[in-house]
């Protein structure tokens, strides 16, 4: 009777006090890993409003740069001073309703992004052709101490709270600082 306990113990395999932990350890590790790859995707969608306000402000600074004289024919021997200003307030936001990226991407026509040659999204020159997680919204006045803001809005998860983030820049000196930091409100939104 001895030998057949011997034999008994020495039978490979796990107790179910060992598959039990290992069963444990995977459900804690699938939990961090769906929690990391929830962060890592509304990381990646949040980048695109980043990236974009931060071109309307590379925009709206090289818009400045640009020399906006009156288009009047100079007289022989007359000079005209040279202008700068920056772009001023976009007609409307892109899309035009909030309610269009509750939750979902909107897929903008080039007619969206309107303007003028010194207003909005003309004067910028900025579009998209990729659909959007975000609304986009530019405001600016123009003068020695003009100022603008690049603004975008979204609700990732289409619970009805707006996310809001947004890019400042003005003119100090005849040169336009842009701040090195976006303003964030409700950035998980």
């Amino acid at each position: 009777m001895a030998t057949t306990r011997r034999k008994h113990r020495l039978e490979p395999g796990f107790t179910l006090i060992e598959l039990m932990i290992v069963v444990a350890i995977i459900g804690v590790l699938a939990a961090l890993a769906v929690y990391g790859v929830r962060r890592y995707l509304l990381s990646a969608k949040t980048a695109e409003a980043k990236n974009a306000i931060g071109q309307m402000a590379k925009d709206a600074k090289a818009a400045f740069e640009r020399e906006s004289m009156a288009s009047v024919v100079l007289g022989a021997g007359s000079s005209t001073r040279v202008v700068h200003n920056l772009c001023t307030d976009a007609p409307a936001p892109v899309p035009d309703s909030i309610a269009k990226v509750n939750g979902m991407k909107y897929q903008s026509k080039v007619t969206d992004w309107g303007g003028s040659q010194t207003a909005g999204f003309i004067c910028l020159r900025f579009t998209m052709d990729d659909p959007q997680y975000y609304m986009y919204d530019y405001k600016g006045t123009t003068g020695e101490t003009g100022s603008f803001t690049a603004f975008g809005y979204g609700d990732l998860n289409g619970d009805g709270v707006t996310s809001t983030f947004s890019l400042r820049g003005a003119v100090t000196s005849g040169v336009v600082h842009v701040s090195p930091n976006f303003t964030e409100t409700s950035s998980d939104e």
